[in-house]
């Protein structure tokens, strides 16, 4: 399996830059041949002498067309690389991406101009989300005098993606991104009551900021989900949510330990409260936010059964 590194982004997002950056890395060098593909060629260029020392070879692509598993395996055979790297067109639709099955996705990684964000956002939603939802890194860039926005910004990204890593970056290098003072509840409160917007928040924060919530209880309304093959004794009280447009939909929620949890029917709603702990659990693979129930009451099915983060 030959190793593939996809790198996208729209035009002046900095995919050349990091690339170029990527290339010079004492970790990122290797006594074999490299490929590289450029799928559309920005203001900058790379250096031939990097290129050179790197064992670097490019190719450009810039028709969808040309992009098929036929013509990339002719490259394949041409330079017999030991990886690949992909510059990919950010106006070609990601799902559109089709490798030769020998081929191995080893990273995907998106680039993205913090100045142009909100009109992509806008104006390229479903392009954009498929750009997002299939990293498992997001690097947003050039966010000088953008303060104010970024914590919007994380939050439009971690509704579509909530396992990617989020780097925030201006010209000092990397940022670190703050949420509390614009989460719209408090955190001092006991319980921390969640009406529909503030449930979105929490459930995005408190994947980001799991300490931030260790020990804490929250009271929220949510609708009853059993997993296939979820462990006994736990459900998921959780919410459905528009996280680009009205069809793209998914529910967001997190394990909840609950002895009579076998017992609460399936989208029933309920009215939970809940300590809130960081645990390790099988089915997130890793340590995530997992609540344990005070208290799980019957509820009405509110007005909104739906949340939006659009």
């Amino acid at each position: 399996m030959i190793p593939v590194y996809v790198i996208n982004g729209f035009l002046d997002s900095g995919k050349t830059e990091f690339i170029t950056y990527t290339l010079g890395q004492p970790y990122f060098q290797t006594r074999s041949t490299t490929l590289l593909v450029v799928c559309e060629e920005g203001e900058n260029e790379y250096d031939e002498r990097l290129l050179k020392k790197s064992r670097t070879v490019m190719e450009v692509m810039e028709d969808e067309e040309e992009f098929t598993s036929q013509n990339l395996i002719s490259l394949e055979k041409k330079h017999k690389p030991s990886r690949i790297i992909i510059e990919y067109n950010g106006m070609w639709n990601v799902k559109n991406m089709k490798f030769p099955w020998h081929w191995k996705m080893e990273q995907q990684i998106t680039m993205i101009n913090g100045a142009t964000f909100a009109s992509y956002f806008t104006n390229m939603k479903s392009l954009v989300a498929e750009h997002i939802r299939q990293s498992e890194l997001i690097i947003m860039n050039r966010c000088d005098g953008m303060e104010d926005k970024l914590a919007g910004y994380k939050r439009n990204i971690m509704a579509l993606n909530q396992s990617a890593e989020i780097i925030f970056e201006n010209a000092s290098g990397e940022m670190n991104v703050t949420l509390e003072e614009d989460l719209p509840y408090d955190l001092n409160e006991d319980p921390i009551v969640l009406n529909d917007m503030g449930y979105g928040f929490w459930y995005l924060d408190a994947l980001d900021n799991m300490e931030r919530y260790k020990g804490r209880t929250v009271e929220y309304t949510a609708m009853v989900l059993h997993p296939q093959n979820f462990p006994a004794g736990y459900f998921v009280p959780g919410r459905m949510a528009m996280t680009c447009c009205a069809d793209d939909m998914a529910f967001l929620g997190y394990a909840c330990k609950y002895d009579d949890a076998d017992s609460l029917e399936q989208k029933s709603w309920v009215k939970v409260t809940a300590k809130v702990a960081v645990e390790y659990f099988e089915d997130y693979g890793k340590e995530g936010p997992v609540l344990h129930a005070i208290k799980v009451e019957p509820a009405k099915k509110p007005k909104n059964e739906v949340i939006s983060f659009v």
